[in-house]
């Protein structure tokens, strides 16, 4: 039976690369969120999809240097709502495709457990990395919202601090819809 095989998480914990390697090894394509997330962004209304733009035209070192660690976990789960629509979407649109991997933050367990496709199996699992050193030095190297060296380290160290609550939020909402945290 063909598979979806579903990669969400947190930032810095291995997504893409994790789906690159099962990509490679099992021979299927795969596509990151962050691909649905610009090319919907690109071609839909913004009245259609409002919390899909929450973030355009937002500056990364003034959002995060004004906004609550909570506040940014809750915001960017708001945005992945909208992706999680387009998601849906591009995995309704597969019918002659065989399998495949989605990978990105906006894959959550409370849309993984909702879920099902009528002719693959669908696998899901989430990666989280709770090494503060490993996630500082990850976002020091390269950044998250924008690159490393177009911020002070003061906003890197609440990009550190968003990281380590996203896995809490993972590691809650995996529990609570029976998903696999890895």
């Amino acid at each position: 039976m063909d598979k979806i095989i579903l990669i969400g998480g947190s930032p810095t914990a291995g997504k893409s690369f994790t789906a690159k390697k099962i990509a490679k090894l099992l021979k299927i394509p795969q596509i990151s969120t962050d691909t649905i997330r610009r090319h919907m962004r690109k071609t839909l209304p913004c009245k259609k999809y409002p919390k899909l733009n929450l973030f355009t035209g937002v500056n990364a070192e003034d959002y995060l240097s004004t906004h609550s660690v909570l506040q940014i976990v809750k915001d960017q789960n708001t945005e992945s709502e909208d992706v999680w629509r387009g998601i849906q979407k591009y995995m309704a649109a597969d019918r002659n495709k065989e399998s495949y991997i989605i990978e990105g933050i906006a894959i959550l367990p409370k849309f993984v457990a909702k879920m099902s496709h009528k002719n693959k199996k669908i696998i899901a699992v989430f990666l989280i990395d709770e090494n503060r050193e490993r996630i500082r030095k990850t976002i020091y190297t390269r950044g998250l919202w924008a690159e490393a060296n177009k911020y002070t380290h003061s906003v890197k160290e609440k990009e550190v601090a968003w990281v380590i609550a996203f896995n809490e939020y993972i590691k809650r909402e995996a529990k609570k819809y029976g998903c696999i945290v890895i």
